[in-house]
């Protein structure tokens, strides 16, 4: 059975470690100066996310929260049973078995000698 996890805001900000830490890329000044990306680490899960699209701290909060919970989601989905394709063993000999009488058959109308 797959471990359900709770996808409430309040419930996951009691079960993550929030860390910031410094955005990379185009910026300049502000951005090599302030901690503004956060990365956001669920523990139960092990799921890990990162923000830094945004030059505020906040804004990046939320978008990883978001993107935590989304995952979530996804981990939280039953999959689909497996449709068997493989055709079962008595199947397959039934199938040989009606090969080799058709094979019969058409060895028995075949002419065994030049009258």
């Amino acid at each position: 059975m797959i471990p359900l996890y709770t996808t409430d805001l309040d419930a996951l900000r009691k079960e993550v470690e929030i860390h910031t830490l410094r955005g990379t890329g185009p910026g300049g000044q502000h951005r090599n100066k302030v901690e503004s990306a956060i990365r956001i680490v669920h523990i139960p899960s092990g799921i890990t996310v990162v923000a830094a699209e945004h030059r505020l701290q906040g804004r990046n909060r939320g978008l990883a929260f978001r993107r935590l919970q989304e995952k979530l989601i996804q981990k939280n989905k039953r999959p689909k049973p497996r449709i068997r394709t493989k055709p079962s063993r008595t199947a397959v000999q039934k199938r040989l078995e009606n090969k080799r009488r058709q094979a019969q058959k058409k060895n028995q109308r075949r002419r065994t000698s030049l009258d």
